[in-house]
């Protein structure tokens, strides 16, 4: 079996039989098919597409390419919850620590950005001292003792994807079906949870642009998972405007901790509750009506924001900053973008608002490329607000001013306003079981 022909083949739009899919993943894992034929592959996948018995296959080649975890140490049942990702989704950081409070186990491994998209881990690591790579034993053991950890993805988990997913993020081929199945759902299914609830994002922001996309996405995930022998479901959420008001890491988590307080913005807090509510539900702790009162009780009575200071400092880092936020460390330059023109915001290219957050240096080009912790954006006015010409409708941070120039003009050009009031859209499309 060669490399070439299996890439030549699915270019050629066939379907690949499930040992070469395994060949492929095999090779690579070992270093024997080079950066250059899986880039490839990956294009040949991104044009081509795969079968759900391919992104099966796939999926459970990136699932068993490295070590299980065994989370049969953890008492209580695991739930977890999953993103598709987006722009301000920093929902992770706000419904775990609320579901953990609440009696069920988180044990979470989470990704880095990618693209466009903000990634938990670097968002989490704009915590001093917060460490993200703690050992499997330290990390069952700080879930037993705090009901939550997120870490980063092992070298041992599902090695595949950790390779596979820095190299779609410089080779144009994130936003591909089979090859986002097969990056979740092997790394959910390689982690050892007994429910998942998947966060499936829908809209100019998202990977999936329309809710028909979306809703297939979740369908194939939660498919795999199931035959998986997972208890699974999936929420469609809006994404065609940012979640929340903060775009970028340290800007993210102090959105998260507000959030945590009862302060968070309207949008986003809806999401979260929604979340946390079917993550409990799916983990048999009662109807949706039920799980919903709890978790508005954990972020009144203050238990949820408690949980997530345990964990970050059972994670070694500096839980003061939970509880005063501002102690995180500042952008040291700012800027003010204002409307050009005065009616309403009608709509935002939210992958357009990450992008210019990425420019600022929230966000990686390349492999190699480090983050700015304190970089992003504080959005002023939204989606359906009205502005008047010279209005701030956001502002900017970044630690080197150079920067400005090209991020400004990609937010205003991601900017539409006109006369004419949007109509709402809805923050859940639809619950998919």
């Amino acid at each position: 079996m060669r490399m070439y022909d299996i890439i030549k083949k699915k270019r050629d739009g066939a379907s690949l039989t499930e040992g070469e899919i395994q060949f492929f993943i095999d090779g690579y894992v070992k270093g024997e098919i080079p950066d250059y034929q899986a880039a490839a592959f990956l294009m040949a996948v991104y044009y081509k597409g795969m079968d759900l018995d391919e992104t099966r296959a796939l999926t459970f080649a990136v699932r068993d390419s490295g070590v299980k975890l065994d989370f049969s140490g953890v008492d209580g049942i695991r739930v977890d919850k999953h993103s598709t990702g987006g722009v301000g989704d920093k929902t992770s950081l706000v419904v775990a620590p609320i579901v953990a409070s609440l009696g069920v186990k988180v044990a979470k491994m989470s990704g880095r950005g990618l693209g466009h998209t903000g990634g938990t881990i670097d968002k989490l690591e704009s915590i001093p001292g917060f460490k993200t790579d703690l050992s499997e034993e330290e990390f069952l053991k700080v879930v037993n003792k705090v009901g939550v950890a997120i870490v980063g993805q092992s070298h041992e988990l599902a090695p595949a994807d950790k390779k596979l997913y820095a190299l779609r993020d410089v080779t144009a081929t994130v936003d591909c079906l089979p090859l986002i199945v097969s990056s979740i759902m092997g790394k959910k299914l390689a982690a050892d949870d007994d429910c998942i609830v998947l966060d499936v994002k829908t809209g100019s922001g998202a990977f999936a642009k329309t809710v028909e996309e979306s809703t297939t996405l979740a369908k194939v995930m939660v498919d795999i998972g199931k035959s998986a022998g997972k208890k699974m479901l999936a929420l469609i959420t809006d994404m065609d405007r940012p979640l929340g008001l903060n775009i970028g890491n340290s800007l993210e988590v102090i959105e998260a901790i507000e959030t945590l307080k009862g302060n968070g913005p309207e949008d986003f807090t809806k999401v979260c509750v929604i979340l946390a509510s079917n993550m409990l539900y799916l983990a048999g702790k009662g109807s949706l009506t039920e799980c919903e009162d709890m978790v508005n009780d954990a972020i009144k009575n203050g238990t949820a924001l408690k949980t997530l200071g345990d964990m970050v400092e059972a994670q070694h880092g500096d839980s003061a900053v939970i509880y005063n936020p501002d102690l995180f460390p500042k952008a040291q330059f700012s800027y003010e973008v204002k409307a050009e023109k005065s009616g309403y915001i009608t709509r935002v290219n939210t992958e357009g608002y990450g992008t210019a957050s990425l420019l600022l240096g929230a966000g990686r080009n390349t492999k190699e490329e480090s983050i700015d912790y304190s970089a992003g954006i504080t959005l002023i006015k939204k989606t359906g607000d009205k502005v008047q010409a010279g209005d701030v409708i956001a502002i900017l941070y970044a630690n080197d001013q150079a920067r400005f120039a090209s991020a400004t003009a990609k937010f205003i050009s991601s900017t539409i306003i006109d006369d004419e009031k949007p109509a709402e859209r809805p923050l859940i499309f639809e619950r998919v079981e």
